[in-house]
């Protein structure tokens, strides 16, 4: 049997000796998600904000067929500067692995190698889900899917807005996956701190949060949670703002025929533009914000853990 090709790095090693909280981050933001250097300034920023909270990061992603838990500054700056690099979802983490190549994880494959690794907690943007217009397309994202059987806690600022987001709740609920509203009513909207849609749940700490996420492992319940944390107010693009621009850079997507995995990237170039480069400082702020939280649900489950 192929034995699993984990590489701590030293920081994150250190970490699991001591039992200390480790949040896991995704690395698909910083080759698909942001131009450079903008992707790897804030691949820097969210992995202190994540020490600043009481954590230690672990960025994941998949090197020369290695699964790398944990990331150099040199290999941040290697991954920020590629180009061809493979993004990963569940279908093709192996693939991509075991011919020895290089990828950076979306969330379900982050959820997966997290889950290898032992980490509860993982720190994104924002989850994939079903695009709009999926009752013709069938386009929905690995990440529902993962979240229902991956047993890791996922903060983001709530699905990407460019998806149906009543759809996407929609599934969650069928596929049982909790949606936590943090400290709030109102589910948030990746860009947008609220949006119109009420949340399923709301939990207003990180300990509640935490032993929400024990008591499901208690309960032998399959699959994660999903802890949706609103951007800071200062930093966010309003919903009722955004929304028509979405709608324009989906047309602009339709027209030029842009699908799968390319579209993702396209609209939020397309937004970047169209906002003048607000959706760009609003996704790094919101990545940041739910770094800190991230952290702070780690530590609470690690010390909830340990006096067990």
């Amino acid at each position: 049997m192929t034995a699993l090709p984990l590489i701590f790095s030293p920081e994150v090693a250190q970490a699991r000796r001591h039992g200390s909280p480790v949040v896991a981050l995704e690395s698909t933001i910083i080759t698909h998600g942001m131009p450079f250097p903008d992707n790897l300034d804030t691949a820097w920023s969210v992995e202190e904000a994540v020490r600043a909270a009481g954590a230690i990061p672990a960025t994941i992603a998949v090197l020369e067929g290695k699964l790398h838990i944990g990331l150099s500054e040199g290999e941040l700056e290697a991954l920020a500067t590629a180009h061809g690099v493979a993004k990963l979802s569940r279908a093709d983490l192996a693939v991509c692995m075991a011919q020895g190549r290089t990828g950076a994880t979306t969330v379900a494959a982050t959820m997966i190698a997290a889950r290898a690794a032992g980490i509860a907690c993982f720190a994104t943007g924002g989850i994939g889900g079903v695009h709009r217009g999926a009752e013709h397309s069938f386009d929905i994202s690995a990440d529902l899917h993962e979240l229902a059987q991956t047993s890791v806690s996922v903060v983001c600022a709530g699905a990407k807005a460019i998806l149906d987001l009543p759809k996407t709740l929609e599934v969650l609920e069928t596929l049982g996956v909790p949606v936590i509203a943090y400290a709030q009513d109102s589910l948030p909207a990746f860009w947008s701190a609220t949006s119109p849609l009420p949340a399923p749940l709301r939990l207003d700490d990180a300990d509640g949060i935490a032993r929400a996420h024990l008591m499901r492992a208690a309960l032998g319940l399959p699959g994660g949670q999903l802890i949706a944390n609103p951007i800071p107010v200062a930093d966010e693009i309003p919903y009722d703002e955004i929304a028509p621009i979405i709608t324009r850079a989906i047309d602009v997507a339709d027209a030029q025929g842009i699908t799968g995995k390319a579209l993702t990237p396209f609209l939020l170039d397309r937004i970047h533009q169209l906002t003048g480069g607000r959706s760009l400082e609003a996704n790094i702020s919101l990545v940041r914000n739910n770094a800190r939280l991230a952290a702070k649900i780690a530590n609470r489950i690690t010390t909830l853990s340990q006096n067990a």
